[in-house]
Protein backbone atom coordinates (compact mmCIF):
# COMPACT_ATOMS: atom_id res chain seq x y z
CA UNK A 1 0.00 0.00 0.00
CA UNK A 2 2.74 2.16 0.72
CA UNK A 3 4.24 1.79 -3.23
CA UNK A 4 0.93 2.46 -4.43
CA UNK A 5 0.78 5.91 -1.79
CA UNK A 6 3.87 6.88 -3.17
CA UNK A 7 3.08 6.31 -7.33
CA UNK A 8 0.04 8.09 -6.30
CA UNK A 9 1.28 10.94 -4.97
CA UNK A 10 3.90 11.04 -7.72
CA UNK A 11 1.41 11.07 -10.19
CA UNK A 12 -0.65 13.97 -9.17
CA UNK A 13 1.77 16.10 -8.60
CA UNK A 14 2.25 16.16 -12.14
CA UNK A 15 0.90 18.89 -14.64
CA UNK A 16 -1.24 16.63 -16.67
CA UNK A 17 -2.78 15.61 -13.72
CA UNK A 18 -3.54 19.29 -12.79
CA UNK A 19 -5.55 19.57 -16.01
CA UNK A 20 -7.25 16.13 -15.56
CA UNK A 21 -8.25 15.91 -12.21
CA UNK A 22 -10.01 18.68 -11.54
CA UNK A 23 -12.87 17.91 -13.80
CA UNK A 24 -12.80 14.19 -13.33
CA UNK A 25 -12.49 13.36 -9.92
CA UNK A 26 -15.11 15.98 -8.20
CA UNK A 27 -17.52 14.61 -10.88
CA UNK A 28 -16.68 11.42 -10.10
CA UNK A 29 -17.24 12.38 -6.33
CA UNK A 30 -20.16 14.07 -6.65
CA UNK A 31 -22.16 11.09 -8.78
CA UNK A 32 -21.37 8.21 -6.21
CA UNK A 33 -21.51 10.26 -2.89
CA UNK A 34 -25.39 10.95 -4.02
CA UNK A 35 -26.18 7.58 -5.06
CA UNK A 36 -24.95 6.12 -1.97
CA UNK A 37 -26.56 8.87 0.31
CA UNK A 38 -23.33 10.14 1.43
CA UNK A 39 -21.87 6.77 3.03
CA UNK A 40 -19.25 6.44 -0.59
CA UNK A 41 -16.81 9.06 -1.77
CA UNK A 42 -14.39 7.47 -4.46
CA UNK A 43 -11.41 9.96 -3.71
CA UNK A 44 -11.12 9.04 -0.01
CA UNK A 45 -9.88 5.37 -0.68
CA UNK A 46 -6.26 7.12 -0.58
CA UNK A 47 -7.01 9.66 1.00
CA UNK A 48 -9.47 11.17 4.03
CA UNK A 49 -12.26 12.85 2.08
CA UNK A 50 -15.27 15.13 2.94
CA UNK A 51 -18.00 16.46 0.61
CA UNK A 52 -18.23 20.60 1.72
CA UNK A 53 -21.60 22.21 1.61
CA UNK A 54 -21.32 26.26 1.55
CA UNK A 55 -23.57 28.80 0.57
CA UNK A 56 -21.99 30.41 -2.57
CA UNK A 57 -20.37 33.93 -2.48
CA UNK A 58 -22.22 35.62 -4.96
CA UNK A 59 -25.59 33.47 -5.50
CA UNK A 60 -26.13 32.63 -1.51
CA UNK A 61 -26.96 29.03 -3.16
CA UNK A 62 -25.52 25.83 -1.54
CA UNK A 63 -22.52 24.39 -3.31
CA UNK A 64 -21.34 20.90 -2.62
CA UNK A 65 -17.44 19.94 -3.53
CA UNK A 66 -16.19 16.90 -2.59
CA UNK A 67 -12.25 18.12 -0.31
CA UNK A 68 -9.90 16.25 0.27
CA UNK A 69 -9.03 16.83 3.76
CA UNK A 70 -6.39 16.36 7.00
CA UNK A 71 -8.13 15.40 10.11
CA UNK A 72 -7.46 16.62 13.44
CA UNK A 73 -8.15 16.23 16.83
CA UNK A 74 -8.80 18.85 19.36
CA UNK A 75 -7.50 19.29 22.77
CA UNK A 76 -11.31 18.49 23.81
CA UNK A 77 -11.51 15.58 21.77
CA UNK A 78 -13.70 16.67 18.97
CA UNK A 79 -12.66 16.23 15.25
CA UNK A 80 -11.63 19.05 13.37
CA UNK A 81 -10.41 19.27 9.10
CA UNK A 82 -7.61 20.90 7.44
CA UNK A 83 -8.95 22.08 4.19
CA UNK A 84 -6.30 22.83 1.63
CA UNK A 85 -7.14 25.17 -1.27
CA UNK A 86 -4.50 24.10 -3.57
CA UNK A 87 -6.48 23.75 -6.80
CA UNK A 88 -3.85 21.72 -7.67
CA UNK A 89 -1.23 23.99 -7.90
CA UNK A 90 -3.57 26.22 -10.92
CA UNK A 91 -3.58 29.88 -10.70
CA UNK A 92 -6.76 30.63 -9.26
CA UNK A 93 -7.66 30.37 -5.50
CA UNK A 94 -10.31 27.56 -5.62
CA UNK A 95 -14.02 28.83 -5.50
CA UNK A 96 -15.07 27.03 -2.40
CA UNK A 97 -12.45 28.75 -0.61
CA UNK A 98 -14.30 32.57 -1.99
CA UNK A 99 -17.33 30.85 -0.58
CA UNK A 100 -15.84 30.08 3.00
CA UNK A 101 -14.94 33.72 3.32
CA UNK A 102 -17.83 34.90 2.25
CA UNK A 103 -20.13 31.85 4.41
CA UNK A 104 -17.84 30.68 6.78
CA UNK A 105 -20.80 28.80 8.38
CA UNK A 106 -20.88 25.44 6.39
CA UNK A 107 -21.36 21.56 6.63
CA UNK A 108 -19.77 18.85 5.55
CA UNK A 109 -20.72 15.15 5.00
CA UNK A 110 -18.82 12.55 6.05
CA UNK A 111 -19.52 8.98 5.92
CA UNK A 112 -22.63 9.67 5.49
CA UNK A 113 -23.07 11.93 8.58
CA UNK A 114 -24.07 15.80 7.78
CA UNK A 115 -21.81 17.88 10.48
CA UNK A 116 -22.57 21.36 10.64
CA UNK A 117 -18.57 23.38 10.78
CA UNK A 118 -17.23 26.73 10.95
CA UNK A 119 -14.40 27.37 8.69
CA UNK A 120 -11.74 29.99 9.95
CA UNK A 121 -9.21 30.86 7.56
CA UNK A 122 -5.23 30.45 8.97
CA UNK A 123 -2.54 33.15 8.44
CA UNK A 124 0.45 33.73 9.90
CA UNK A 125 2.10 30.96 12.60
CA UNK A 126 -1.64 28.91 12.81
CA UNK A 127 -1.09 28.62 8.72
CA UNK A 128 2.74 28.01 8.93
CA UNK A 129 1.91 24.93 11.79
CA UNK A 130 -1.19 23.67 9.74
CA UNK A 131 1.10 24.20 6.54
CA UNK A 132 3.42 21.58 7.67
CA UNK A 133 0.90 19.35 9.11
CA UNK A 134 -0.32 19.10 5.29
CA UNK A 135 2.44 18.61 4.00
CA UNK A 136 3.76 15.68 6.14
CA UNK A 137 -0.20 14.11 5.10
CA UNK A 138 0.15 14.36 1.56
CA UNK A 139 3.36 15.95 0.32
CA UNK A 140 2.51 16.83 -3.21
CA UNK A 141 0.77 19.99 -1.37
CA UNK A 142 4.26 21.73 -1.81
CA UNK A 143 4.89 20.92 -5.72
CA UNK A 144 1.14 22.67 -6.02
CA UNK A 145 2.14 25.35 -3.82
CA UNK A 146 5.60 26.19 -5.86
CA UNK A 147 3.42 26.52 -9.13
CA UNK A 148 1.17 28.88 -8.07
CA UNK A 149 1.45 32.66 -8.12
CA UNK A 150 -0.40 33.00 -4.80
CA UNK A 151 -0.30 31.69 -1.18
CA UNK A 152 -2.42 28.48 -0.94
CA UNK A 153 -5.06 29.34 1.45
CA UNK A 154 -5.62 26.42 4.44
CA UNK A 155 -8.82 26.46 6.55
CA UNK A 156 -9.47 24.63 9.48
CA UNK A 157 -13.43 23.37 9.84
CA UNK A 158 -14.62 23.10 13.73
CA UNK A 159 -17.71 21.85 14.31
CA UNK A 160 -20.75 23.72 15.47
CA UNK A 161 -23.82 23.08 16.82
CA UNK A 162 -26.72 24.19 15.04
CA UNK A 163 -28.15 27.37 16.76
CA UNK A 164 -24.52 28.87 16.79
CA UNK A 165 -24.29 32.41 15.19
Amino acid sequence: MAAALRLVQKISATHAFAKVAPHVIPAMDRAVHGLTRGKVLPSARMLPGLVLTVRGARTGLPRRTPLACVPEKAPEGAGTWLLVGSNFGRPAHPAWTTNLLAHPDAEVSLHGETIPVRATLLTGDLRAVAWESALRFWPPYATYQARAPREIRVFRLTRREVGDA
